[in-house]
């Protein structure tokens, strides 16, 4: 018997929003052919983890295209380690949930492979992919991507967004979401990671508060699906001009209803993200990336209304 597609609260969560869709062979529990070429092309792998409070952490590898490999249709081998100043170093171990997403900016293509790592060494780690499925390339923006030196600075730990972190989100228009299922959900459970893009300031940031829309998908609501269970979450904004990496451990409440998104175009609702703790590291990525163009999805969303 074929596993299930979707754990029970990403069923939950598409019946709150646009309806079940039941199984599909999309999601499948191996990497085609396509997929497994497709991640040996990138220079840039983003991971979903979770540290030892169970907590999703989110967090970006690089390496010369070629440092992710398929040794087969379940294995994924990847051969780079999280730097030791990123948050989450110290939680990439054997047997722990990962969530992986390849995405190519230059042609808006992006896979997800989800799993366990399987082992550890010092030059990289091994997963077994027990989930595998593409998405669909609405918002994301077009750019091409070329190697940099990297010039860390320290890393600093933030317990409240300061005025640097605020301005880095108000501007985005990309970001990466790590989630997680809750414990004893079924099967179909895990970490996972996702991505999220709209215009310049789609993310609207009061204090410690981001409010992001959420528009129209695959309607899979995997990231939606898993807030259901576990509120707890990590988002991951990429300075692309300096390298420099904001990650951000949280709380996410889902606005169902969609009350809070009416002054924003093309979102059915939204969800709100206290951030709780974040680290920022200078520098972080050795490569930049050159904007190209928006999606053209973009022209069916709008911007966040201003308060009465």
């Amino acid at each position: 018997m074929a596993a299930p597609s979707f754990h029970a609260d990403e069923i939950a969560a598409q019946a709150l929003g646009d309806g079940v869709i039941g199984d599909t062979p999309a999601i499948r529990s191996f990497m085609p052919e396509q997929h497994r070429d497709f991640f040996a092309g990138l220079p840039y792998l983003f991971a979903g983890l979770v540290d030892a409070a169970g907590a999703p952490i989110a967090t970006i590898l690089t390496g010369r295209p070629g440092f992710v490999a398929a040794e087969d249709p379940v294995t994924l081998r990847v051969s780079a380690l999280p730097a030791g100043d990123d948050p989450a170093a110290a939680v990439l171990r054997p047997a722990a949930e990962i969530g992986l997403l390849g995405l190519d900016f230059s042609t808006r293509r992006r896979n997800r492979a989800n799993g366990r790592v399987a082992a550890i060494d010092p030059a990289g780690f091994t997963v077994s992919v027990e989930q595998s499925f593409g998405n669909c390339p609405k918002y994301i923006q077009r750019r091409a991507v070329e190697p940099a030196p990297r010039v860390a600075g320290p890393t600093e730990t933030l317990t409240r967004l300061d005025e640097a972190a605020r301005a880095l989100i108000a501007g985005a228009d990309t970001f990466f979401v790590a989630s997680r299922a809750r414990s004893g959900v079924g099967p179909a459970a895990g970490a996972d990671i996702s991505h999220r893009g709209g215009r310049p300031g789609f993310v609207r940031v009061a204090g410690d508060v981001l409010t992001i829309p959420d528009f129209s998908g695959n309607r899979y609501f995997n990231t939606l699906g898993n807030f259901l269970g576990e509120k707890r979450a990590s988002l991951l904004f990429l300075d692309f001009d300096s390298g420099d990496v904001l990650t951000l451990q949280g709380e996410v409440a889902i606005d169902w209803d969609g009350s809070e998104a009416d002054g924003f175009e093309g979102a059915r609702r939204s969800w709100r993200f206290r951030a709780l703790h974040g680290w920022r590291r200078p520098g972080a990525v050795p490569l930049r990336w050159l904007f190209l163009d928006a999606s053209p999805f973009l022209a069916r969303t709008g911007a966040w209304a201003a308060p009465d």
